[in-house]
């Protein structure tokens, strides 16, 4: 004869089939994310390296992500950036290069000029490395040709250096005055030396005295600009991260000490800056940004040509010529691609 089941007895039956329930339940929870995890594809990693400062060069990493962009990667959504800033202290980009390198980044970015793109190429042999930079990297030693790279490294050149005779011309045809123009270098910056030549030998065919004076910090900056009051009517200032960085305080200088100064960028001129010949910074870092995303894509570098930047602006801020007491020729406003009021 069969009994009916106890109070006490179906308890435990109904305790010991929730128990089993929950494991069940709880070992399948833990269970997905793990094959959640198995099923998304590792996103890639840029390291962005550069020698100057985020602050000052938010702009231009925006132009970089569009042209990331392009090539159909956004950063956060299927591609990652690691970025690493020198602050304008070049001697620590080698140490930062070889962080992104001990990183594994999928692509090098080594940007804002000279100086990052000499350490990339020095950190690695085989991680891919888009630069920008404003020298010929044949002569700075970063390919071998510019048609067809060797190796990892490609990139975009401004050819900002070889702009410099052009700045100069400008200049001491707005102040005609100035047979002494003062050059403002970076005695930290690599192409320092090779730049400087280069530009004296050309002041010299004009009939132009140049004051080279160095500075690589903020109170260098300062003394330099007393000293070029004394000594000179005018200043040429090159393409150099630092000195980009420091762009405002560089405007306001020239502006306290009453000196007419020409800069390789806009960027200087919508700071206030007298007026500017150059390339397009925005569109460098847009270039570099698609060279970037190619390679990603799977391209080798080695098959991506040189860029070169060809969209040169000449600038002018009629409201600091005036401030300076500079009447501008028509002949040069006319030539001007912007003319700042």
């Amino acid at each position: 004869m069969n009994r009916p089941p106890s109070s006490l007895n179906l308890l435990l039956s109904r305790h010991t089939k929730r128990r089993e329930f929950i494991k069940l339940i709880a070992g399948s929870v833990s269970a997905w994310p793990l094959a959640a995890l198995a099923q998304q594809p590792v996103m890639p990693v840029i390291g962005f390296l550069h020698g100057g400062s985020a602050a000052q060069f938010t702009k231009l990493v925006v132009a970089f992500r569009q042209g990331l962009k392009e090539t159909g990667y956004v950063e956060g959504q299927n591609v990652a950036i690691e970025y690493r800033w020198a602050e304008g202290h070049f001697d620590e980009l080698p140490a930062l290069a070889a962080e992104l390198v001990r990183r594994r980044v999928a692509v090098l970015a080594a940007m804002g000029g000279d100086p990052a793109a000499v350490a990339a190429k020095a950190a690695t042999r085989t991680i891919p490395i888009i630069f920008s930079t404003g020298t010929d990297p044949v002569k700075l030693g970063l390919v071998s040709s510019l048609n067809r790279p060797d190796g990892q490294v490609t990139g975009v050149s401004l050819l900002s250096a070889s702009l410099l005779m052009k700045q100069l011309e400008l200049l001491r045809e707005l102040v005609p005055a100035a047979d002494t123009i003062g050059f403002l270098v970076n005695p930290n910056n690599p192409t320092t030396e090779v730049r400087t030549k280069e530009i004296l030998e050309a002041a010299r065919s004009l009939g132009v005295q140049l004051f080279v004076i160095p500075a690589s910090n903020e109170g260098e900056l300062e003394s330099a600009f007393a000293t070029l009051q004394n000594r000179t009517r005018a200043l040429l200032i090159p393409a150099d991260a630092f000195f980009f960085g420091q762009r405002d305080r560089v405007v306001g200088l020239a502006a306290r000490y009453a000196l007419p100064a020409s800069y390789p960028f806009r960027e200087w001129v919508a700071s206030g800056g007298l007026m500017s010949y150059g390339p397009s910074l925005s569109d460098d870092y847009r270039l570099a940004g698609i060279y970037c995303g190619r390679v990603l894509g799977g391209e080798k570098p080695a098959d991506l040509p040189i860029q070169q930047s060809t969209k040169v602006e000449f600038v002018i801020n009629l409201k600091t010529a005036k401030a300076l007491g500079l009447s501008v020729p028509n002949t040069l406003i006319g030539r001007a691609d912007e003319v700042i009021e």
